[in-house]
């Protein structure tokens, strides 16, 4: 399954380069505004701090647009900027709920947790751990967040959010492939100054990952005798294989050919 999962996740990616790169261009001028707004620190602490808020806050929005276009990608489907515009109004909802998401975990590693392991002696460094131990998981669950709201829309937001940690937990041996997964994509993020895969690029494979994930539930659901410690994915996503086809180098090259 994981093999499977970079294979799609590289060709939805490729697929759909463009559009992921134009996307990924937007981020990086609200990444270039967020380090412009670091001068108005010279205005005063409250002046920064509300430009961070409003770039966070435009982010969150943002990222909800780009779901609605990476939901079309991992569906087989590219109707891009219809799916972007439509997405900021479907995704407003939970992207409030990230809003305040990056807000809170913003909050406890710069003041809460240091606040508890500096004033409350052995308590308050037992609550830090915990909080602590709180931001690794919630770092590992949000990837699933906005994907998941694609994939069950009728969910609210925090009832996607709990599913995000549920599923996290049942699939704990895919959610840290899926952080180390991340951590190589931020890497070439980085080598290619945010263009590939980029923002959009991880949006795009959480969208890839939870489209397994569901395929998986699906199955168990419809045999709820099977060992779950042993799924037949070859079974599962023999449709997916079918989907995306044998690829070539040349036919990645020159599709028309």
């Amino acid at each position: 399954m994981k093999g499977f999962f970079i294979k799609k996740a590289f060709f939805d990616g490729w697929d759909n380069l463009i559009g992921m790169v134009v996307m990924n261009i937007i981020y990086l001028a609200l990444f270039f505004l967020g380090v412009s707004a670091t001068y108005l620190t010279q205005a005063g602490p409250l002046w920064f701090f509300l430009a961070v808020i409003a770039i966070l806050f435009v982010s969150a929005l943002y990222s909800g647009a780009v779901s609605g276009a990476v939901y079309g990608y991992s569906s087989y489907k590219a109707d891009t900027w219809a799916d972007l515009k439509a997405g900021f109004s479907r995704y407003f909802r939970h992207s409030l709920v990230m809003f305040g998401l990056y807000v809170f975990i913003i909050a406890l590693v710069l003041f809460i947790i240091p606040f508890y392991m500096i004033n409350l002696g052995i308590a308050g460094k037992v609550i830090s751990c915990i909080l602590i131990w709180l931001v690794i998981f919630s770092i590992l669950c949000l990837p699933y967040y906005f994907a998941l709201s694609s994939y069950l829309p009728g969910d609210r937001p925090l009832k996607t959010l709990r599913k995000c940690f549920i599923i996290a937990g049942d699939n704990m041996g895919f959610t840290l492939f899926f952080f180390l997964y991340n951590i190589v994509c931020i890497v070439l993020t980085l080598f290619t100054v945010g263009l590939v895969p980029g923002v959009a690029g991880m949006n795009l494979a959480s969208h890839d990952a939870v489209r397994l994930l569901m395929l998986k539930y699906d199955y168990l659901e419809e045999n709820p005798e099977a060992d779950r410690k042993h799924i037949p994915w070859a079974e599962i996503i023999y449709d997916e294989e079918d989907k995306i086809g044998p690829r070539s180098f040349k036919s990645m090259i020159f599709p028309w050919k």
